[in-house]
């Protein structure tokens, strides 16, 4: 269990849904710091990185206790993908003779993701034989109950069979949340991807898979952050 065990926090500067949105200001702190603290405090994190292109981005990180790494600008644009994100960072670190056995990404836009949910995962994916680990929640809406329009009509999408199903019968179904994605260094370079056949769910409740877009996004964080402060004061009170 004794890996050298990498933290990726991936955080450009341009964002069009909430411009700067990965320092945006979340109950009087940049919205990065969360996940910058949340790896800084795990038992299995050896380093914590930020890769960016942006220098406010980077001053704010190193604030808050993260090393960074520089991005090229040609890896900081819309549709670059994270993957390559991931392996520039890896590739400089391996250019400083540091080799990561396992890399965790922690996407800054996920603050109520927490210490124990990143160690969780680790621990999965250092336990099992498996590609990967994706964070996952529970989908509030099932598609199950989806409709597509066909000539002016409603169809349902998964076909008849389940619209006169209860919720509770209908099938379980998961959608990523965003918060952690574990693997190799190895698996990511000869699959490409965090996804793989052998990728195995890390599962947390839909308070904590709050992604961060738009201002809303926000304001639920705030208010989920502040339920649980009171959650938690109350408990210590009894």
């Amino acid at each position: 269990m004794n890996k050298k065990i990498i933290a990726i926090i991936p955080a450009r500067g341009g964002s069009k849904g909430l411009p700067r949105k990965n320092i945006a200001m979340l109950r009087s702190r940049p919205l990065i710091s969360y996940s910058i603290e949340a790896a800084l405090r795990s038992n299995l994190v050896s380093r914590v990185i930020v890769t960016t292109e942006d220098a406010e981005i980077a001053e704010v990180s190193r604030k808050y206790g993260s090393e960074v790494i520089d991005r090229p600008m040609e890896l900081a644009q819309d549709d670059t993908p994270i993957i390559s994100v991931v392996r520039q960072a890896i590739h400089k670190l391996e250019d400083e003779g540091y080799f990561a056995e396992v890399i965790a990404l922690l996407q800054p836009t996920s603050p109520l993701r927490t210490t124990e949910d990143i160690d969780g995962a680790i621990q999965l994916f250092q336990t099992n034989n498996c590609g990967s680990v994706v964070s996952i929640c529970e989908m509030e809406h099932s598609p199950y109950w989806s409709f597509k329009v066909e000539r002016n009509y409603l169809k349902p999408l998964m076909g008849k069979k389940y619209l006169n199903l209860r919720r509770q019968d209908l099938p379980k179904v998961y959608m990523p949340n965003g918060a952690i994605f574990v693997s190799s260094p190895r698996n990511l370079y000869e699959i490409g991807s965090f996804y793989s056949h052998e990728t195995m769910p890390y599962i947390m409740p839909a308070v904590r898979s709050i992604d961060i877009d738009c201002e809303n996004d926000l304001l639920r964080a705030e208010i989920q952050i502040k339920n649980s402060l009171s959650i938690a004061s109350s408990r210590e009170e009894i």
